[in-house]
């Protein structure tokens, strides 16, 4: 996988991330989404690697880069604090301005990086998510018992960690059911998605993301609501036709809403894990909507 790639560490915002890098031309940055690690790129990252330069993290607490410790209101994964890790991070490379395409959990670390550091992303693309806001202020039984990984995963630490690290690879296999057609990560990136689950604190980095999800990033975002803050760059927004997203929401309405910007968007044939399930329709949709001008 990412053949022309380098794999490296970089010390971002008093953490270490992992990362793969590799490319050349306008900088653009790829988040993955939970369960995962950047290595769910895989099958579009050297595509775009002809023509930008494709900077690809683990977010912190996923994969191989650092897991704060938990505490009471999970600040330390709270998306404007995840979201600093990541302005830090291709600042430190070189970039002060850059596109973005990004995938569940990493999707919502965008979405605040275009609210606290509008100067910095030039264009965002946010894949199978509604705003975390939208999804608890409409939430309903069928979001409920859609989402109900939501409200297990945020419980108080250390309950679900203690839970879960029963038996880390069943619980992965049970998470990852929202693929419709199974199994549809390749055995590379499973791997890796698995030998991260196995390091220790990441279960206890996955909690605190969705812990936080219910608590500090509702603050902020209802103050970025109540100040006027809103996505300033154009925004593209792609979900799984056979997933929960295309059922519920309208979502580029959803999106409009939280936009100054130009939004567009459409479902992809897939459900919830797009890059992997459905690669050749997302490199489409991007081929479209990334700019190949820096800046």
């Amino acid at each position: 996988m990412f053949e022309g790639f380098v794999e490296e560490r970089r010390e971002v915002n008093g953490i270490t991330l992992r990362l793969r890098r590799g490319g050349d031309g306008p900088p653009l940055l790829l988040l993955h989404g939970n369960p995962q690690t950047h290595a769910m790129w895989h099958l579009v990252a050297p595509d775009l690697a002809k023509r930008f330069t494709v900077v690809c993290p683990d977010l912190r607490g996923y994969g191989f880069s650092d897991k704060p410790p938990a505490s009471a209101d999970s600040g330390a994964y709270a998306k404007r604090e995840m979201a600093a890790d990541m302005l830090a991070l291709m600042r430190g490379l070189g970039f002060e301005r850059f596109q973005v395409v990004a995938h569940d959990r990493g999707a919502r670390v965008a979405h605040r990086l275009a609210l606290d550091a509008p100067q910095a992303v030039q264009r965002l693309c946010v894949m199978d998510i509604v705003p975390t806001l939208h999804h608890f202020e409409t939430a309903n039984m069928d979001f409920a018992m859609g989402y109900h990984h939501w409200f297990f995963l945020a419980q108080p630490h250390p309950k679900p960690e203690r839970m879960i690290l029963r038996d880390v690879e069943d619980w992965f296999a049970g998470h990852t059911t929202r693929a419709p057609q199974g199994d549809v990560f390749a055995p590379e990136a499973r791997a890796d998605y698995v030998a991260a689950l196995h390091q220790p604190g990441t279960v206890m980095g996955i909690c605190e993301d969705y812990r936080a999800a219910t608590g500090i990033d509702l603050l902020h975002d209802r103050e970025s609501r109540a100040a006027g803050q809103k996505v300033a760059c154009p925004l593209l927004v792609l979900w799984g036709a056979k997933g929960k997203i295309a059922v519920w929401y309208d979502a580029l309405a959803v999106w409009r809403d939280y936009s100054n910007a130009d939004v567009s968007g459409h479902a992809v044939n897939s459900g919830h894990y797009l890059a992997e399930e459905a690669p050749a329709e997302v490199l489409a949709a991007l081929e479209g909507f990334l700019s190949r001008t820096a800046g």
